[in-house]
C-alpha cells in the first residue's frame, strides 16, 4: 500500500511537515501545530493509509519553490495538490488561492466571495484546517479589523510571511 510520504523543511519562519502522496503534495504543515495530530489523522483517514518518513520529487519541488519564495523570486505556486477535505472546506481553499500575492482579505469577505456571507465561522474553521499553509495562502486572511488572528504556525509567523508579500 502506497503511504504518505513526510519530510521535515526548516523554513525561515519555523519547521514545516511536507507531505507527499501518489505525486502530489498533500501537507506543508507547520510541525508546532497545535492540530497537529489531527491534521495528520485527516490525511492519513481521508485517504486510508499511513505516514513514512523519506522524499518524493514533489516535496524536492515544493522545497525548491519555497526557497525562490522566502528569496522574492517566486509570488505562485506551481505544485500538483492533493487537498483532503471536506466540500465545503475544498470551496474555501480553493478562494484562498484566488487571493493575489500581497494583498489580505477577513473572513467576512472571504465569506462573501465563496457566495455564504453568513459562513463566516465555518470559513475560519475551514482555513484553520488548510493542510498546506503558504501553499494555499491562509496567512492572507486576517481579521474584519485588520487585525493579524489565529494562524498554525503562530503570529509571528503569520506576520513574516506577510511582509515577504509586501517586499516588490
Amino acid at each position: 500500500m502506497e503511504k504518505i510520504i513526510i519530510k521535515s523543511y526548516a523554513s525561515p519562519c519555523g519547521e514545516m511537515i511536507l507531505g507527499a502522496y501518489d505525486g502530489k503534495l498533500c501537507m506543508c504543515d507547520w510541525s508546532v501545530n497545535k492540530r497537529r495530530k489531527q491534521v495528520d489523522h485527516r490525511l492519513c483517514q481521508g485517504i486510508g493509509t499511513t505516514m513514512i518518513e523519506g522524499t518524493a520529487e514533489v516535496i524536492e519541488n515544493a522545497i525548491g519553490q519555497f526557497e525562490a519564495y522566502f528569496a522574492h523570486q517566486l509570488r505562485d505556486f506551481h505544485l500538483p495538490l492533493l487537498l483532503i477535505g471536506t466540500d465545503f472546506q475544498k470551496q474555501v481553499w480553493t478562494a484562498l488561492q484566488e487571493i493575489p500575492f500581497g494583498e489580505t482579505v477577513s473572513y467576512k469577505d472571504l465569506a462573501h466571495r465563496i457566495g455564504n456571507p453568513k459562513a463566516v465561522r465555518a470559513v475560519a474553521n475551514a482555513n484553520a484546517a488548510n493542510a498546506l499553509p503558504i501553499v494555499i495562502p491562509c496567512h492572507r486572511v486576517i481579521g474584519a479589523d485588520r487585525s493579524l488572528t489565529g494562524f498554525a504556525g503562530g503570529i509571528e509567523a503569520k506576520q513574516f510571511l506577510l511582509n515577504i508579500e509586501q517586499i516588490k
